[in-house]
């Protein structure tokens, strides 16, 4: 029987990664990594009013780079690839044209960031999603809100889109419909010219676009109206069917074929979120809740739709039938900051000494490079090895994991971070310590809530790069939810578990449970609660509670 093969392509905050992976035994033949240019220069963004954009270029020149690389370095017979699969970061939308193409790409907008994918972490959005809010509870129908946690929020597609059309008229008018970046990554794939053809994400759809089968898909124009017009004209230009990741999108496009030196017969599946291919690629099973940690997480679980029933469970970013499983219901919950938070304090404390390095008139340009580059790599690692040197009985500080808003329980997004119990004595490691045990509060705060709803969690596996780098960030977590954290082997557990859609959709596996039993790396560690640290931390945790009151307050 000869071996067949597949490609995960997955599309984080920074950069996008593709595996090429034996479908027949998940083993990984080959991994690239693409880092995007434009994005690492800081184009399109503005932090001091949260604006994060992303321009196409470097996700379609990545989408390129990345799977040429994987092919190239596997050195395996191109005939022998049967599918794709693409997942991405989201709520991720960015306008199109009639053709399906990214108004980016029209040298009209091409410098213009409304034109732009809108990042999941931009929260231009946060009144837009407030007003959401309102009319959706007070309108007199169906609170559309209800199947994403009861609250909508400014990271999420309707505000995103009305934001923009608000601030920019052009792009209004241009915009002949709006795409996920899942959604358009693949329908570039498959050489969609029609943004109404394309077989849009149940995913994507169901936990940030109020799509829901009970009231026919999106939401009703009379609904959409009370917002902008715009909006309820724009809904005959989406979509009313969604369709899982299971499932076939289409096929390789002749252009795109010739770029990479595939056959035209490869199959396309439809796109995802990260977190959900990442939950696949880390082997969920009902009961076990899968934190994806990176610049921001992604709490993911499945429940059956028996068990779930009609139960609503509040605070979260979504119950949505098949966006994991298909035939379960996947629940999303997640921190709008938990490796940034990390990422912030470095740069609060290095920026200052690498603009004094660039100025120094007393080492060379070689120098200045390897001594900023020797900083950037190693300061957090340095931080993170005299935090974990201070006893936990010690901890004192508390902080609030909130910089860049809160995601769940509860969105709010124009909550800010703080820090209290600052002294003499409170140097960067023992403040970096407190922002750690703060993003470790800030998951179990979404713990405690599904376990209040009666969503029962048994265990925990962790996966991306913080779970894999980071033994400060997982022993402390594992601590903090007094609980056992699993940590998946795979390096790239997202881009497997898109791999493992691309597997079932070209029908290697007949199902998604039947790919993850013949795909999944397992696990290569486990954090065990520390008992002491326990204790410690329970009682730190309500003082974070209470802070979080006062500060919300």
């Amino acid at each position: 029987m000869k071996q067949q093969y597949v490609v995960g392509l997955d599309y984080g905050t920074d950069s996008v990664r593709a595996v090429l992976v034996n479908a027949g035994n998940g083993q990984v033949l080959a991994s690239n990594v693409y880092w995007y240019p434009r994005w690492k220069a800081g184009k399109y963004c503005n932090p001091v009013i949260n604006q994060f954009r992303q321009h196409p270029l470097d996700h379609l020149e990545g989408l390129e780079s990345t799977i040429m690389g994987v092919l190239s370095e596997a050195k395996i017979d191109s005939s022998l690839v049967k599918a794709i699969c693409v997942d991405t970061t989201g709520s991720s939308p960015m306008p199109v044209d009639k053709r399906a193409q990214s108004l980016a790409l029209d040298p009209e907008f091409a410098e213009n960031p409304n034109a732009m994918m809108i990042l999941w972490k931009d929260h231009t959005a946060i009144n837009e999603a407030d007003e959401i809010n309102k009319i959706a509870r007070t309108w007199g129908g169906e609170d559309f809100t209800k199947y994403e946690g009861g609250i909508y929020s400014s990271e999420w597609f309707w505000a995103k889109i009305l934001h923009v059309i608000r601030e920019d008229e052009a792009v209004k008018n241009a915009a002949y419909s709006w795409m996920e970046h899942c959604d358009f990554i693949t329908s570039q794939l498959i050489g969609c010219k029609d943004p109404l053809a394309l077989k849009r994400s149940r995913c994507a759809a169901g936990h940030k676009a109020l799509w829901h089968e009970s009231w026919g898909g999106l939401p009703p124009k009379e609904f959409l109206e009370k917002f902008d017009p715009y909006l309820a004209e724009l809904k005959d230009r989406l979509y009313t069917e969604t369709y899982t990741s299971d499932q076939v999108a289409g096929h390789l496009s002749p252009e795109w074929a010739e770029k990479l030196g595939l056959s035209t017969e490869v199959v396309v599946a439809v796109g995802t979120f990260d977190a959900h291919a990442g939950a696949v690629g880390g082997e969920i099973t009902e009961n076990t809740l899968i934190k994806v940690m990176g610049t921001s997480t992604c709490d993911i679980m499945v429940t059956n739709k028996e068990k779930l029933g009609d139960k609503l469970i509040p605070g979260i970013c979504g119950q949505v039938d098949g966006s994991v499983i298909p035939g379960t219901i996947g629940l999303e919950a997640g921190q709008s900051g938990f490796g940034d938070v990390l990422a912030w304090f470095k740069n609060l404390i290095l920026r200052p000494s690498l603009e004094m390095i660039q100025a120094s008139d007393s080492l060379s340009p070689e120098q200045k490079e390897a001594l900023t580059n020797e900083l950037e790599d190693n300061l957090i690692i340095k931080l993170s090895e005299d935090a974990l040197a201070i006893p936990v009985s010690e901890s004192s500080i508390v902080a609030l994991d909130w910089i860049n808003g809160r995601r769940t329980p509860d969105a709010n997004q124009a909550l800010k971070g703080a820090i209290r119990n600052l002294n003499m004595g409170s140097d960067a490691a023992r403040i970096f310590k407190a922002l750690v045990e703060a993003i470790s509060f800030g998951s179990k705060s979404i713990v405690e809530r599904f376990r209040q709803e009666g969503v029962q969690i048994d265990a925990v596996i962790g996966l991306g790069g913080v779970a894999k780098k980071s033994t400060l960030v997982m022993q402390t977590l594992a601590d903090v939810l007094d609980m056992p954290i699993k940590v998946a082997t795979s390096d790239q557990a997202p881009a497997l578990g898109a791999a493992m859609y691309a597997a079932t959709a070209a029908g290697i596996h007949p199902s998604t449970e039947a790919a993850i039993q013949a795909m999944s790396s397992g696990f290569d560690k486990v954090y065990e609660p520390i008992a002491e640290h326990v204790e410690v931390y329970k009682k730190l945790y309500q003082d974070y509670l209470e802070f979080g009151k006062l500060v919300e307050g």
